[in-house]
């Protein structure tokens, strides 16, 4: 945890969240520092969409924040409030969801969609609004902004409608942007793009943001400090250098080591973890990645604190064995 709100957007402490009678968050703690980025990595089902949505106050049906508490500036806000979180969202608090296409409004123009969190929180005209969102399509990477502006999301591609995403996200210059997979469907030249916008934000307007994303590259390009998160906790924290070059879990080498590099071999089989994430409902007791880990044993039915990394930075660990995980190969 960081010391101090003055310096801190987001701090989530202890955060679990329940599908039914069982806990797939279970006592999540992040910090997001002002003008930080901060990736969350993971397998699908690790809990990152849900911590992200948590958040947002955008859990719904038998999904509900069962525990933990959540600051934005230093100030509790309750995700449950649907009145208090409607003023943030938007301004505040802006998120890039996952599947664009079905975000999107199918009865209003791609333009009215981007400018309005600018006319419902009263910081442009209608007129004004507009005219800033035809700019932010074209900070997005979309083609003649003017008549994208006037389209519906129906005539656009999933590409188009994920940058429609961004540029709404994006156009209030908010304290904290959550994007989930923002880059998905971007060709690489876009993607960059897109990355080099965020990274102009947060310059410009100390913008924090938190990018849950499946790409390594993502995260080594963008990213200041990484969260790894596995069965619905965090398993490691750690600036970005020091992860790639040193990673302390065994789960986080195992996934770095799922990266296909240059100097593999021709036609060589490329390396996935063994096993699957369990299913929430068949969680093992203690280290919730035990039944796949090379160095488990008996200790390990024992849930691991979560604790300082032993080498020269502020990361954390949570693991019996961290000392032996640059064994793995």
């Amino acid at each position: 945890m960081i010391d101090g709100f003055s310096n801190t957007t987001l701090s989530i402490s202890n955060l679990k969240v329940a599908v039914g009678p069982h806990s797939v968050v279970d006592g999540v703690d992040i910090d997001i520092r002002k003008g930080e980025i901060v990736a969350l990595v993971g397998e699908s089902g690790s809990g990152k969409s849900l911590t992200a949505l948590s958040a947002m106050g955008l859990l719904s049906g038998r999904v509900g924040q069962s525990g933990g508490e959540i600051k934005l500036n230093g100030q509790t806000i309750n995700p449950q409030d649907e009145v208090e979180m409607g003023r943030l969202r938007g301004t505040r608090l802006s998120m890039i969801f996952q599947e664009p296409v079905a975000s999107l409004n199918p009865l209003l123009s791609v333009g009215e969609q981007v400018a309005e969190s600018l006319v419902v929180h009263g910081r442009a005209t209608k007129a004004q609004a507009m005219e800033r969102a035809v700019q932010m399509l074209a900070d997005v990477g979309i083609p003649e902004p003017e008549k994208r502006a006037k389209q519906f999301a129906w005539e656009l591609s999933g590409g188009m409608c994920q940058r429609v995403m961004i540029a709404s996200a994006l156009i209030a210059e908010p304290d904290l942007l959550i994007a989930d997979e923002p880059t998905t469907a971007l060709d690489v030249t876009v993607q960059a793009q897109i990355l080099d916008l965020m990274r102009r934000l947060r310059d410009k307007t100390g913008t924090s943001i938190l990018i849950i994303t499946h790409d390594m590259g993502v995260v080594a390009s963008i990213a200041d400090r990484v969260c790894v998160m596995y069965g619905g906790r965090v398993v490691e924290q750690a600036e970005v250098h020091q992860l790639f070059k040193a990673p302390k879990h065994p789960y986080t080498k195992l996934l770095l080591t799922t990266i296909p590099k240059l100097t593999d071999a021709p036609k060589q089989d490329l390396y996935s973890i063994k096993g699957m994430v369990p299913d929430i409902a068949d969680f093992p007791e203690g280290c919730r990645f035990r039944t796949r880990c090379p160095l488990a044993d008996k200790q390990c039915v024992k849930t691991p604190p979560l604790q300082p990394r032993k080498t020269f930075d502020d990361g954390l660990v949570a693991c019996w064995h961290s000392e032996l995980t640059e064994t793995l190969q």
